[in-house]
Protein backbone atom coordinates (compact mmCIF):
# COMPACT_ATOMS: atom_id res chain seq x y z
CA UNK A 1 0.00 0.00 0.00
CA UNK A 2 2.94 2.70 0.65
CA UNK A 3 4.55 1.61 -2.39
CA UNK A 4 1.21 2.18 -4.47
CA UNK A 5 0.59 5.39 -2.62
CA UNK A 6 4.10 6.58 -3.68
CA UNK A 7 3.89 5.72 -7.35
CA UNK A 8 0.37 7.47 -7.35
CA UNK A 9 2.27 10.37 -6.28
CA UNK A 10 4.44 10.28 -8.29
CA UNK A 11 2.57 10.50 -11.83
CA UNK A 12 1.04 13.35 -12.83
CA UNK A 13 -2.44 12.72 -15.19
CA UNK A 14 -3.97 15.44 -17.11
CA UNK A 15 -6.39 14.84 -20.59
CA UNK A 16 -4.60 15.34 -23.98
CA UNK A 17 -5.82 15.61 -27.55
CA UNK A 18 -4.58 13.02 -30.07
CA UNK A 19 -1.35 13.49 -30.82
CA UNK A 20 -0.24 12.16 -34.35
CA UNK A 21 3.52 12.20 -34.66
CA UNK A 22 6.58 11.88 -32.01
CA UNK A 23 9.09 12.87 -35.18
CA UNK A 24 9.96 16.10 -34.81
CA UNK A 25 10.19 16.83 -38.29
CA UNK A 26 6.84 16.11 -38.63
CA UNK A 27 5.21 17.98 -35.31
CA UNK A 28 2.63 20.28 -36.52
CA UNK A 29 0.01 20.51 -33.42
CA UNK A 30 0.27 22.33 -30.65
CA UNK A 31 -0.24 18.02 -29.00
CA UNK A 32 1.96 17.10 -31.16
CA UNK A 33 4.25 19.62 -29.74
CA UNK A 34 3.81 19.04 -26.00
CA UNK A 35 4.70 15.34 -26.21
CA UNK A 36 7.81 16.00 -28.51
CA UNK A 37 9.63 18.36 -26.38
CA UNK A 38 9.56 15.51 -23.94
CA UNK A 39 11.28 13.42 -25.62
CA UNK A 40 13.70 15.94 -27.74
CA UNK A 41 15.67 18.90 -26.32
CA UNK A 42 15.44 21.82 -28.95
CA UNK A 43 18.04 24.02 -29.25
CA UNK A 44 16.71 26.80 -27.23
CA UNK A 45 14.03 26.65 -24.66
CA UNK A 46 11.88 29.98 -23.57
CA UNK A 47 12.09 30.36 -20.17
CA UNK A 48 9.39 29.23 -18.58
CA UNK A 49 9.03 31.68 -16.18
CA UNK A 50 10.16 35.18 -17.22
CA UNK A 51 7.92 37.43 -18.94
CA UNK A 52 7.89 39.02 -21.06
CA UNK A 53 8.88 36.06 -22.66
CA UNK A 54 12.93 35.29 -23.26
CA UNK A 55 14.84 32.85 -24.66
CA UNK A 56 17.23 30.42 -22.50
CA UNK A 57 19.53 27.19 -23.33
CA UNK A 58 18.19 24.24 -24.65
CA UNK A 59 20.57 21.44 -26.22
CA UNK A 60 22.86 24.50 -27.20
CA UNK A 61 23.75 28.17 -25.53
CA UNK A 62 22.31 31.35 -26.59
CA UNK A 63 23.69 32.14 -29.60
CA UNK A 64 26.35 34.50 -30.86
CA UNK A 65 25.04 36.50 -33.75
CA UNK A 66 27.43 38.46 -36.13
CA UNK A 67 27.18 42.13 -36.06
CA UNK A 68 25.39 41.92 -40.05
CA UNK A 69 22.83 39.11 -38.41
CA UNK A 70 23.68 36.62 -40.83
CA UNK A 71 26.05 34.60 -38.75
CA UNK A 72 24.65 32.65 -36.27
CA UNK A 73 27.11 30.37 -33.23
CA UNK A 74 25.59 27.92 -31.50
CA UNK A 75 27.41 26.22 -29.02
CA UNK A 76 25.94 22.30 -27.93
CA UNK A 77 25.98 21.66 -23.74
CA UNK A 78 26.30 17.86 -23.99
CA UNK A 79 26.15 16.02 -27.09
CA UNK A 80 28.07 16.07 -30.66
CA UNK A 81 26.95 19.10 -32.71
CA UNK A 82 26.84 16.74 -35.43
CA UNK A 83 23.73 15.86 -33.90
CA UNK A 84 22.64 19.14 -34.14
CA UNK A 85 23.19 19.22 -37.78
CA UNK A 86 21.70 16.37 -38.66
CA UNK A 87 18.44 16.87 -36.65
CA UNK A 88 17.74 20.19 -38.39
CA UNK A 89 19.08 19.68 -41.64
CA UNK A 90 16.07 16.84 -41.44
CA UNK A 91 13.54 19.39 -42.15
CA UNK A 92 14.65 20.47 -45.68
CA UNK A 93 14.93 16.91 -46.97
CA UNK A 94 13.83 16.87 -49.98
CA UNK A 95 12.95 13.09 -49.67
CA UNK A 96 11.24 13.29 -45.82
CA UNK A 97 9.39 15.81 -47.34
CA UNK A 98 8.60 17.79 -43.95
CA UNK A 99 5.95 20.24 -42.84
CA UNK A 100 8.18 22.54 -41.31
CA UNK A 101 10.46 22.97 -43.97
CA UNK A 102 9.83 26.92 -44.07
CA UNK A 103 11.87 26.99 -40.08
CA UNK A 104 14.51 27.19 -42.33
CA UNK A 105 13.96 29.44 -45.21
CA UNK A 106 16.26 32.54 -44.34
CA UNK A 107 19.17 29.71 -43.71
CA UNK A 108 21.85 29.06 -46.12
CA UNK A 109 24.15 26.63 -44.82
CA UNK A 110 24.44 24.43 -41.23
CA UNK A 111 28.26 23.19 -40.13
CA UNK A 112 28.87 21.52 -37.41
CA UNK A 113 32.86 23.75 -37.20
CA UNK A 114 33.80 21.49 -34.07
CA UNK A 115 32.74 18.61 -31.95
CA UNK A 116 30.70 20.97 -29.86
CA UNK A 117 29.96 24.38 -32.24
CA UNK A 118 27.51 24.61 -35.04
CA UNK A 119 27.57 27.68 -37.59
CA UNK A 120 24.09 28.63 -39.19
CA UNK A 121 24.97 30.73 -42.10
CA UNK A 122 22.05 33.03 -43.09
CA UNK A 123 20.56 34.01 -46.47
CA UNK A 124 18.92 37.01 -45.57
CA UNK A 125 18.89 38.36 -41.86
CA UNK A 126 16.09 36.92 -39.88
CA UNK A 127 15.57 38.54 -36.35
CA UNK A 128 13.25 36.25 -34.64
CA UNK A 129 15.27 33.10 -35.96
CA UNK A 130 16.49 32.10 -32.91
CA UNK A 131 12.83 31.83 -31.91
CA UNK A 132 12.71 29.21 -34.48
CA UNK A 133 15.04 27.03 -32.91
CA UNK A 134 13.09 26.35 -30.15
CA UNK A 135 10.48 25.28 -31.53
CA UNK A 136 9.88 21.77 -31.66
CA UNK A 137 10.48 20.70 -35.27
CA UNK A 138 14.15 22.24 -34.25
CA UNK A 139 14.80 19.29 -31.92
CA UNK A 140 17.87 17.19 -31.68
CA UNK A 141 17.62 13.54 -32.52
CA UNK A 142 20.79 11.25 -31.83
CA UNK A 143 21.73 9.01 -34.89
CA UNK A 144 19.42 5.98 -33.92
CA UNK A 145 16.69 8.66 -33.57
CA UNK A 146 16.32 8.20 -29.81
CA UNK A 147 15.49 10.73 -27.59
CA UNK A 148 17.46 13.76 -26.49
CA UNK A 149 14.66 15.20 -23.90
CA UNK A 150 14.27 14.12 -19.80
CA UNK A 151 11.25 11.66 -20.74
CA UNK A 152 10.33 8.53 -22.80
CA UNK A 153 7.36 6.82 -23.97
CA UNK A 154 6.77 3.93 -21.86
CA UNK A 155 3.20 3.17 -23.16
CA UNK A 156 1.47 4.37 -25.96
CA UNK A 157 -2.55 3.30 -26.50
CA UNK A 158 -3.57 4.86 -29.80
CA UNK A 159 -6.51 7.37 -29.31
CA UNK A 160 -6.64 6.51 -25.51
CA UNK A 161 -3.22 6.91 -23.20
CA UNK A 162 0.12 8.16 -23.36
CA UNK A 163 2.10 7.24 -20.59
CA UNK A 164 5.97 9.04 -20.06
CA UNK A 165 8.71 8.31 -17.30
CA UNK A 166 11.80 10.51 -16.60
CA UNK A 167 15.05 8.97 -17.51
CA UNK A 168 16.69 10.34 -14.14
CA UNK A 169 14.58 10.44 -11.22
CA UNK A 170 14.54 14.00 -9.90
CA UNK A 171 13.37 14.54 -6.18
CA UNK A 172 10.26 16.32 -5.83
CA UNK A 173 9.12 16.21 -9.25
CA UNK A 174 6.77 13.93 -11.26
CA UNK A 175 8.63 10.86 -12.54
CA UNK A 176 5.34 10.05 -14.78
CA UNK A 177 3.10 11.79 -16.95
CA UNK A 178 -0.28 10.06 -17.56
CA UNK A 179 -2.07 11.84 -20.92
CA UNK A 180 -5.46 10.70 -21.55
CA UNK A 181 -7.59 10.79 -24.75
CA UNK A 182 -11.16 11.50 -23.41
CA UNK A 183 -13.47 13.45 -26.19
CA UNK A 184 -16.25 13.94 -24.05
CA UNK A 185 -15.81 17.36 -21.76
CA UNK A 186 -17.86 16.39 -19.08
CA UNK A 187 -16.37 13.20 -18.47
CA UNK A 188 -13.35 14.89 -18.21
CA UNK A 189 -15.21 17.79 -15.57
CA UNK A 190 -15.92 14.86 -13.85
CA UNK A 191 -12.84 12.65 -13.67
CA UNK A 192 -11.27 16.48 -12.17
CA UNK A 193 -13.97 16.50 -9.64
CA UNK A 194 -13.23 13.26 -8.42
CA UNK A 195 -9.46 14.06 -8.15
CA UNK A 196 -8.95 11.51 -10.97
CA UNK A 197 -7.16 14.39 -13.00
CA UNK A 198 -4.59 16.36 -11.64
CA UNK A 199 -5.17 19.38 -14.39
CA UNK A 200 -7.78 20.87 -16.91
CA UNK A 201 -6.61 23.71 -19.40
CA UNK A 202 -9.99 23.19 -21.38
CA UNK A 203 -13.47 24.19 -19.39
CA UNK A 204 -15.98 23.80 -21.28
CA UNK A 205 -18.70 26.11 -21.14
CA UNK A 206 -21.61 23.90 -19.89
CA UNK A 207 -19.12 23.57 -17.10
CA UNK A 208 -17.95 27.29 -16.52
CA UNK A 209 -20.96 28.03 -14.22
CA UNK A 210 -19.54 25.17 -12.19
CA UNK A 211 -15.99 26.55 -12.17
CA UNK A 212 -17.21 30.47 -11.35
CA UNK A 213 -19.61 31.72 -8.82
CA UNK A 214 -21.60 34.31 -9.74
CA UNK A 215 -19.00 37.05 -8.18
CA UNK A 216 -16.50 36.09 -10.50
CA UNK A 217 -14.75 34.38 -8.03
CA UNK A 218 -13.78 30.18 -8.25
CA UNK A 219 -16.75 28.16 -6.60
CA UNK A 220 -15.95 27.81 -2.64
CA UNK A 221 -16.10 24.18 -2.94
CA UNK A 222 -13.33 23.81 -5.68
CA UNK A 223 -11.42 26.63 -3.33
CA UNK A 224 -11.91 24.40 0.08
CA UNK A 225 -9.85 21.81 -1.83
CA UNK A 226 -7.19 23.91 -2.72
CA UNK A 227 -7.81 24.10 -6.90
CA UNK A 228 -6.74 27.08 -8.38
CA UNK A 229 -8.12 28.79 -11.66
CA UNK A 230 -5.33 30.30 -13.23
CA UNK A 231 -5.74 32.47 -16.71
CA UNK A 232 -4.29 34.20 -19.04
CA UNK A 233 -4.62 35.90 -22.37
CA UNK A 234 -2.80 34.60 -24.82
CA UNK A 235 -1.44 34.15 -28.40
CA UNK A 236 -3.86 31.87 -29.56
CA UNK A 237 -5.94 32.87 -32.70
CA UNK A 238 -9.29 30.68 -33.92
CA UNK A 239 -10.50 31.41 -37.54
CA UNK A 240 -12.40 29.51 -40.58
CA UNK A 241 -9.82 29.30 -43.11
CA UNK A 242 -11.05 29.68 -46.99
CA UNK A 243 -9.02 27.70 -49.49
CA UNK A 244 -8.34 30.08 -52.46
CA UNK A 245 -8.23 27.11 -54.92
CA UNK A 246 -11.57 26.61 -54.83
CA UNK A 247 -13.62 27.68 -57.95
CA UNK A 248 -16.01 29.12 -55.72
CA UNK A 249 -14.60 30.98 -53.06
CA UNK A 250 -10.87 31.24 -54.42
CA UNK A 251 -11.95 34.22 -57.30
CA UNK A 252 -14.88 35.95 -55.04
CA UNK A 253 -13.49 38.37 -52.61
CA UNK A 254 -16.63 39.86 -51.95
CA UNK A 255 -17.64 36.59 -50.78
CA UNK A 256 -15.22 36.04 -48.63
CA UNK A 257 -15.86 39.57 -47.00
CA UNK A 258 -19.81 38.70 -46.86
CA UNK A 259 -19.19 35.18 -44.94
CA UNK A 260 -16.74 37.21 -42.48
CA UNK A 261 -19.55 40.16 -42.06
CA UNK A 262 -22.18 37.64 -41.30
CA UNK A 263 -20.14 36.17 -38.64
CA UNK A 264 -22.24 36.90 -35.36
CA UNK A 265 -19.31 37.30 -32.72
CA UNK A 266 -21.73 38.55 -30.00
CA UNK A 267 -23.04 34.82 -30.63
CA UNK A 268 -20.00 33.25 -30.63
CA UNK A 269 -18.90 34.98 -27.46
CA UNK A 270 -21.81 33.70 -26.30
CA UNK A 271 -21.47 30.95 -27.07
CA UNK A 272 -18.01 30.50 -25.14
CA UNK A 273 -19.10 31.96 -21.80
CA UNK A 274 -17.21 34.86 -22.80
CA UNK A 275 -14.16 33.43 -22.62
CA UNK A 276 -12.87 35.18 -25.89
CA UNK A 277 -12.11 38.39 -27.96
CA UNK A 278 -12.96 39.14 -30.72
CA UNK A 279 -10.71 38.89 -34.18
CA UNK A 280 -9.81 41.99 -35.92
CA UNK A 281 -7.16 40.15 -37.89
CA UNK A 282 -4.61 37.09 -38.25
CA UNK A 283 -2.31 39.14 -35.19
CA UNK A 284 -3.51 38.69 -31.25
CA UNK A 285 -3.46 41.62 -29.19
CA UNK A 286 0.09 41.50 -27.16
CA UNK A 287 1.91 40.97 -30.19
CA UNK A 288 5.05 43.27 -31.49
CA UNK A 289 3.81 44.68 -35.04
CA UNK A 290 -0.32 44.03 -34.67
CA UNK A 291 -1.85 46.53 -36.44
CA UNK A 292 -4.38 48.90 -33.92
CA UNK A 293 -7.71 49.56 -36.48
CA UNK A 294 -11.85 48.62 -36.78
CA UNK A 295 -11.82 45.93 -38.81
CA UNK A 296 -13.86 46.80 -41.88
CA UNK A 297 -16.05 43.37 -41.93
CA UNK A 298 -16.71 42.90 -38.57
CA UNK A 299 -20.09 41.66 -37.67
CA UNK A 300 -22.94 43.95 -39.82
CA UNK A 301 -25.60 41.74 -41.05
CA UNK A 302 -26.37 44.56 -43.63
CA UNK A 303 -23.29 44.48 -45.00
CA UNK A 304 -22.89 41.16 -45.07
CA UNK A 305 -26.50 40.93 -47.41
CA UNK A 306 -25.10 43.81 -49.61
CA UNK A 307 -22.04 42.13 -50.13
CA UNK A 308 -23.21 38.69 -51.14
CA UNK A 309 -25.62 40.23 -53.31
CA UNK A 310 -22.34 42.08 -54.99
CA UNK A 311 -20.54 39.22 -54.92
CA UNK A 312 -22.95 37.16 -57.20
CA UNK A 313 -25.73 35.91 -55.00
CA UNK A 314 -28.67 37.64 -54.26
CA UNK A 315 -30.18 36.30 -51.04
CA UNK A 316 -27.44 33.64 -51.05
CA UNK A 317 -28.88 32.09 -54.42
CA UNK A 318 -26.83 31.13 -57.40
CA UNK A 319 -28.31 32.68 -60.43
CA UNK A 320 -26.99 29.73 -62.52
CA UNK A 321 -28.83 27.24 -60.97
CA UNK A 322 -31.35 29.18 -58.65
CA UNK A 323 -29.95 26.93 -55.64
CA UNK A 324 -28.92 28.27 -52.63
CA UNK A 325 -25.10 28.78 -52.16
CA UNK A 326 -24.11 25.74 -50.67
CA UNK A 327 -20.55 25.59 -48.95
CA UNK A 328 -18.47 22.76 -47.40
CA UNK A 329 -16.86 23.33 -43.05
CA UNK A 330 -15.08 20.67 -42.51
CA UNK A 331 -13.26 20.25 -39.11
CA UNK A 332 -11.02 17.50 -37.69
CA UNK A 333 -12.74 15.35 -35.17
CA UNK A 334 -16.82 15.19 -34.57
CA UNK A 335 -16.88 15.47 -30.53
CA UNK A 336 -20.06 17.18 -29.17
CA UNK A 337 -18.97 20.55 -28.89
CA UNK A 338 -18.00 20.61 -32.41
CA UNK A 339 -20.83 19.39 -33.72
CA UNK A 340 -22.31 22.61 -31.98
CA UNK A 341 -20.01 25.28 -33.09
CA UNK A 342 -20.59 23.60 -36.60
CA UNK A 343 -24.39 24.11 -36.24
CA UNK A 344 -24.39 28.08 -34.57
CA UNK A 345 -21.79 28.62 -37.82
CA UNK A 346 -24.64 27.11 -39.93
CA UNK A 347 -27.00 29.50 -38.01
CA UNK A 348 -24.90 32.31 -39.31
CA UNK A 349 -25.00 32.41 -42.90
CA UNK A 350 -28.78 30.83 -43.08
CA UNK A 351 -29.14 34.91 -42.13
CA UNK A 352 -27.85 36.01 -45.56
CA UNK A 353 -29.28 32.86 -47.46
CA UNK A 354 -26.23 30.54 -47.78
CA UNK A 355 -26.43 27.16 -46.49
CA UNK A 356 -23.29 25.78 -44.53
CA UNK A 357 -23.10 21.60 -44.71
CA UNK A 358 -20.29 20.66 -41.97
CA UNK A 359 -17.97 17.84 -42.63
CA UNK A 360 -16.51 15.61 -39.94
CA UNK A 361 -13.16 13.53 -40.24
CA UNK A 362 -10.58 12.70 -37.81
CA UNK A 363 -7.72 14.52 -37.30
CA UNK A 364 -5.03 12.84 -38.91
CA UNK A 365 -6.96 12.88 -42.20
CA UNK A 366 -7.90 16.23 -41.69
CA UNK A 367 -5.13 17.93 -41.63
CA UNK A 368 -3.99 15.86 -45.01
CA UNK A 369 -7.21 17.32 -46.72
CA UNK A 370 -6.13 20.69 -45.64
CA UNK A 371 -2.71 20.10 -46.78
CA UNK A 372 -3.52 19.12 -49.90
CA UNK A 373 -6.39 21.41 -50.53
CA UNK A 374 -9.01 19.07 -50.54
CA UNK A 375 -11.24 21.18 -48.71
CA UNK A 376 -13.40 24.38 -49.24
CA UNK A 377 -13.74 25.56 -45.24
CA UNK A 378 -11.96 24.38 -42.53
CA UNK A 379 -12.00 24.70 -38.66
CA UNK A 380 -8.51 25.84 -37.98
CA UNK A 381 -6.58 27.70 -34.91
CA UNK A 382 -2.84 28.80 -35.18
CA UNK A 383 -1.09 29.07 -31.83
CA UNK A 384 1.97 31.64 -31.53
CA UNK A 385 5.53 29.93 -31.62
CA UNK A 386 7.18 33.53 -30.96
CA UNK A 387 5.74 36.71 -29.82
CA UNK A 388 6.46 38.51 -32.86
CA UNK A 389 3.76 39.40 -35.94
CA UNK A 390 5.83 37.24 -38.47
CA UNK A 391 4.70 34.00 -36.65
CA UNK A 392 0.92 34.91 -37.90
CA UNK A 393 1.62 37.08 -41.18
CA UNK A 394 4.14 34.11 -42.07
CA UNK A 395 0.35 31.84 -43.16
CA UNK A 396 -0.19 34.19 -46.09
CA UNK A 397 3.39 34.51 -47.45
CA UNK A 398 3.20 32.47 -51.02
CA UNK A 399 6.53 30.28 -50.50
CA UNK A 400 4.84 28.80 -47.39
CA UNK A 401 1.77 27.55 -49.40
CA UNK A 402 1.22 23.89 -48.13
CA UNK A 403 1.87 21.34 -46.60
CA UNK A 404 3.94 25.03 -45.29
CA UNK A 405 1.54 26.80 -42.84
CA UNK A 406 -0.39 28.96 -45.43
CA UNK A 407 -3.27 26.20 -45.95
CA UNK A 408 -5.34 28.97 -47.48
CA UNK A 409 -2.96 29.11 -50.42
CA UNK A 410 -3.00 33.03 -50.29
CA UNK A 411 -1.36 34.38 -53.20
CA UNK A 412 -0.61 38.00 -53.34
CA UNK A 413 2.74 39.37 -54.59
CA UNK A 414 2.18 42.87 -52.74
CA UNK A 415 1.51 41.15 -49.37
CA UNK A 416 4.83 39.19 -50.59
CA UNK A 417 7.30 42.31 -51.16
CA UNK A 418 5.50 44.02 -47.80
CA UNK A 419 6.41 40.75 -46.22
CA UNK A 420 10.30 40.46 -47.73
CA UNK A 421 10.79 43.99 -46.93
CA UNK A 422 9.67 43.33 -43.11
CA UNK A 423 12.03 40.46 -42.63
CA UNK A 424 15.29 42.94 -44.14
CA UNK A 425 14.49 45.59 -42.21
CA UNK A 426 17.29 46.81 -39.96
CA UNK A 427 15.03 48.01 -37.45
CA UNK A 428 12.06 47.30 -35.62
CA UNK A 429 10.01 50.72 -36.75
CA UNK A 430 10.55 49.68 -40.51
CA UNK A 431 9.41 46.24 -39.52
CA UNK A 432 6.06 47.26 -38.10
CA UNK A 433 5.39 49.30 -41.08
CA UNK A 434 5.75 46.92 -43.72
CA UNK A 435 3.85 44.29 -41.03
CA UNK A 436 0.86 46.97 -40.86
CA UNK A 437 0.93 46.77 -44.46
CA UNK A 438 0.58 43.34 -44.97
CA UNK A 439 -2.28 43.16 -41.99
CA UNK A 440 -4.27 45.66 -44.15
CA UNK A 441 -3.90 43.20 -47.48
CA UNK A 442 -5.16 40.34 -45.42
CA UNK A 443 -8.11 42.22 -43.87
CA UNK A 444 -9.31 43.37 -47.25
CA UNK A 445 -8.74 40.40 -49.22
CA UNK A 446 -10.27 37.87 -46.48
CA UNK A 447 -8.41 34.55 -46.97
CA UNK A 448 -10.06 34.21 -43.81
CA UNK A 449 -13.42 34.32 -41.22
CA UNK A 450 -11.54 35.52 -38.28
CA UNK A 451 -12.79 34.11 -35.75
CA UNK A 452 -11.74 34.96 -31.63
CA UNK A 453 -8.69 35.17 -29.56
CA UNK A 454 -8.81 33.15 -26.86
CA UNK A 455 -8.12 33.08 -23.52
CA UNK A 456 -6.62 30.22 -21.62
CA UNK A 457 -8.22 28.70 -18.29
CA UNK A 458 -6.87 26.06 -16.24
CA UNK A 459 -7.67 24.18 -13.15
CA UNK A 460 -4.61 22.57 -11.01
CA UNK A 461 -5.27 20.25 -8.13
CA UNK A 462 -2.74 21.44 -5.11
CA UNK A 463 -0.60 18.41 -4.93
CA UNK A 464 0.89 20.19 -8.63
CA UNK A 465 3.24 22.58 -7.85
CA UNK A 466 5.54 25.09 -10.13
CA UNK A 467 2.67 25.85 -12.80
CA UNK A 468 2.95 28.75 -14.19
CA UNK A 469 0.36 29.38 -17.08
CA UNK A 470 2.13 29.94 -20.50
CA UNK A 471 1.85 30.74 -24.11
CA UNK A 472 4.43 28.19 -24.71
CA UNK A 473 3.56 25.06 -22.41
CA UNK A 474 5.47 22.24 -24.57
CA UNK A 475 7.02 19.93 -22.12
CA UNK A 476 6.25 22.52 -18.96
CA UNK A 477 5.41 19.10 -16.47
CA UNK A 478 9.46 18.90 -16.57
CA UNK A 479 9.29 22.48 -14.47
CA UNK A 480 6.13 20.39 -11.81
CA UNK A 481 7.14 19.59 -8.67
CA UNK A 482 5.29 17.40 -6.60
CA UNK A 483 3.36 19.13 -3.41
CA UNK A 484 2.43 15.94 -0.74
Amino acid sequence: MILASLVLAATFTRTMERVATLDPAFSQSVYDSRVVQLLYEPLLKVDYLARPYELTAGYCELPEVSPDGLVYTFRTLHGPAKDVVDSIERLRDPDLVSPNSWLLKSVDTIEATDERTVVFRMKSRCHFFPWLMAMSPASVRRPDGSGTGPFELTRWRKNHEMVFTRKVPEPGKFDTLRYLVIDDLSTQWLMFLKGELDFLGEISKDNWDAVMGKDGNLDPKLVAEGVKLHSIATLDTFYIGINLRDPVLGPNKKLRQALNAAFDYPRWEEYFSKRTAPSDGPVPPGVDGKLVSPFPYAFNLELAKKLVEEAGYPGGIDPKTGRRLTLTLSFGKASTSTREMGELLASFYEKIGIKLELAFQTWDAFLKAVNEGRVQLYNMGWVGDYPDAENFLQLFYSKNVSPGPNHSHYINPEFDRAYDAAMAAPTREERNRNWAICQELVREDCPWIFGHYSKSNSLVRPRVGNYVPSDFPYGQEVNFTVNE
